[in-house]
């Protein structure tokens, strides 16, 4: 999944930074109102972290503008403010969920996970698919009860394909999602990690479960997606 950090203090959008990345999320930072909204109407994320003290422009300033536009993208207000008035209006604006600073990781880190899991319409952290499971808490996947070792790339790779099941999800789409922008767009990285995860959940020679559309993209479900017309 894809993550923008809009934080104007140094230390703390490197802390994030690296807390988001070792939980295997593609991340892009900003450091001012402007520059974080550019980003956020160039990519699709999956979810927004959001300082609402931010030179040139503040971070409701952002939302709004965000909002304004259509755009559903989940973002995660943070404040030192930490009275009723100002969540209150944070969430009038459109945020999704709000922390107040100083916060631990760990409860940023699960309320990221919990917006992306809202952004796709699922809040079990349980999804089946055929004999496939998959712990989007743990991280755990399983096959036919066999346990199956990813890295944190395939895993969400895997995730992102599991929670689309039955689209076609198109190269674009998984870079988007699920690289940041220091992946060369004309590399092949996307089909690589295809290719690797599809050997790894071919354990016991089970039904393949990732079809490839010829120049569309993949699917996954038990069945392939029929043709386009």
């Amino acid at each position: 999944m894809r993550v923008l950090v809009v934080e104007d203090s140094p230390r703390l959008q490197r802390s994030l930074g690296t807390a988001l990345r070792k939980s295997s999320y593609a991340v892009d930072s900003a450091a001012d109102g402007e520059e974080g909204l550019w980003l956020a109407q160039s990519h699709d994320y999956d979810v927004i972290i959001l300082d609402l003290m931010l030179p040139k422009r503040d971070g409701l300033s952002v939302l709004a503008e965000l909002r304004r536009q259509g755009r559903h993208t989940h973002v995660l207000l943070l404040t030192a403010r930490d009275t009723v008035p100002d969540r209150v209006q944070g969430l009038r604006a459109g945020a999704d969920d709000y922390l107040v600073k100083p916060f631990a990781l760990e409860e940023l880190l699960a309320r990221v996970e919990a917006l992306c899991r809202r952004a796709y319409g699922r809040k079990q952290s349980l999804l089946a698919i055929a004999d496939l499971e998959i712990d989007t808490l743990a991280h755990n996947v399983k096959r036919a009860g066999q346990a199956i070792t990813l890295t944190a790339r395939e895993y969400h790779l895997l995730e992102y394909l599991a929670r689309r099941r039955g689209e076609v999800v198109s190269r674009s789409d998984i870079e988007e999602h699920i690289y940041d922008g220091q992946v060369d767009p004309m590399s092949n990285v996307v089909d690589s990690a295809v290719c690797s995860l599809r050997k790894k959940l071919g354990v016991s020679n089970e039904a393949p479960l990732i079809h490839t559309r010829r120049g569309l993209g993949y699917v996954l479900d038990e069945q392939p997606a029929a043709a386009a017309p």
